[in-house]
């Protein structure tokens, strides 16, 4: 194929530059049926976006909405400082690529999900259909790079919904320099062996085929590495590099009137009480319901703390209408409408439940904190942890899982909860809440220095760091 030319300048260098990703940069609605961009929604979107716009980078997404639709039969478009190369997929290939395998099994593959017991099942037929599906979603992927990448560009492809492009595109373009990044963990190699045969050989063998493979820290690096002995398979060059918050970015909502509103509503509800408060969405990796149970475990053991503190829960749904979703979604409504049915009285609401997605609200929380909790059960970063010290202005405290993957840089000054152990995680938070001045302040110091010793630039340049030399 050939490969189209002049594109500008790049953070590559004198390299031109295509990301590749299941979720753009921006998205488009249809207005007086013409596409109209916005931003795009997602950590990604929000941490990698500014750091590529208006250098000339091709950005290759899936279509996700009918205005994405409209856009990708117009091929590559300028918006927003990118062009974008948007891909229209069928409905029901898309279904199967990113309900059925993402979510239900590579996702729960990567993050110690599964029971197994009961679940993983794979059906008759599954690795012909699903499986299949994610397969040709790939080749999609790398067709559409292959046709519009420019030549020599460093691709930089993100996350587990792009695993197999590496070798079409090598096949096709030799001349494209390919880094997969994933910002989640890497299974186990017992993990990996729950999914079928063919789709964990086809997964590791996807990703060795990368020039590199990155995550945001070794752990991740070595699991992955792990389970490539365990097939037997050579691995790429590998990296760890942790994404840091964007300072600016963040100040700018924190700044914001919508924040600055939010805010004067949270100081209503909580008045001058104590205020725990976590951030996250409504996914089974998160441990929303150990955090809920750990918070309860404080109100039995202590009494003296009834009506002096409030649990500030900012969950919004995620990947509705899968059923394992879906029923944790009922769980954690019904969680927190336990606890306040059994500790709250007239004047005071325990846990304060809010399931909307409202960004500029979850912030505002974040600034307002005492502590912050972030117990996953396994994360590939939880950028979260890091954007609460940057914003927060009470010296807030930070509950940290050590099996998420900010924790190395965050360990030496948080608040140790480990994720299963819901008494350790009470003890935790009771003792973040009872921290003198004195260390309130010394551990949010070494906190906001751990999180802002990096840039989110400096994550792009690790990346193109890892592209082979041409």
């Amino acid at each position: 194929m050939s490969s189209p030319e002049g594109h500008q300048p790049s953070p590559g260098g004198d390299r031109p530059l295509v990301v590749v990703s299941n979720r753009g940069p921006v998205s488009f609605s249809l207005v007086d049926d013409e596409p109209v961009v916005r931003r795009g929604a997602g950590g990604l979107a929000s941490g990698l976006g500014p750091l590529v716009r208006g250098t000339g980078a091709l950005w290759v997404a899936a279509a996700m909405t009918d205005g994405d639709r409209a856009t990708a039969a117009r091929g590559v478009v300028p918006a927003d400082g990118f062009d974008v190369r948007l891909l229209d997929i069928d409905a029901r290939t898309w279904s199967l690529h990113y309900d059925s395998v993402c979510n239900e099994a590579l996702w729960f593959a990567h993050h110690g999900l599964f029971d197994s017991v009961y679940s993983p099942t794979w059906p008759p037929g599954w690795v012909d259909s699903a499986w299949d599906a994610y397969r040709r979603v790939n080749v999609a992927f790398a067709e559409a790079v292959a046709g519009d990448a420019p030549r020599d560009a460093v691709v930089l492809i993100q996350d587990y919904h792009l695993c197999l492009m590496a070798e079409p595109l090598r096949r096709a373009r030799p001349d494209l320099a390919l880094v997969h990044f994933s910002h989640t963990p890497f299974a186990t190699p017992a993990w990996l062996r729950m999914l079928p045969d063919v789709v964990r050989t086809e997964l590791v063998d996807g990703l060795a085929a990368h020039h590199a493979v990155g995550f945001h820290t070794g752990r991740w690096v070595a699991d992955f590495e792990a389970c490539c002995a365990d097939l037997g398979i050579r691995p790429p060059a590998t990296f760890a590099s942790p994404l840091a918050p964007d300072p600016d970015d963040l100040r700018a909502t924190v700044e914001s009137a919508a924040c600055q509103e939010a805010g004067r509503e949270l100081d209503e509800i909580i008045g001058d009480r104590a205020f725990v408060a976590r951030v996250d969405r409504i996914e089974l990796s998160k441990n929303i319901l150990r955090g809920f149970d750990a918070f309860a475990a404080l109100l039995e053991a202590d009494p003296s703390r009834h009506g002096k503190v409030v649990f500030g829960a900012f969950c919004y749904p995620s990947r509705q209408g899968v059923a394992d979703y879906d029923r944790y979604a009922t769980a954690v409504a019904s969680r927190v409408g336990e606890i306040n049915e059994r500790f709250g009285t007239s004047d005071w609401t325990p846990i304060h439940y809010d399931p909307t997605d409202h960004y500029p609200r979850s912030v505002a929380a974040l600034v307002r904190a005492d502590v912050v909790v972030v117990n996953p059960v396994r994360d590939g970063l939880n950028l979260v942890a890091k954007e609460a010290v940057v914003v927060n202005d009470r010296d807030g405290q930070l509950l940290l899982s050590p099996e998420a993957g900010a924790w190395p840089e965050l360990a030496t000054h948080a608040w140790r909860a480990d994720p299963f152990d819901v008494g350790q995680t009470a003890r935790a938070m009771a003792g973040a809440l009872d921290a003198t001045p004195g260390e309130r302040r010394r551990r949010a110091d070494g906190l906001r220095s751990a999180a802002t010793a990096r840039t989110s630039a400096d994550w792009l340049a690790d990346q193109l760091a890892a592209a082979p030399v041409r």
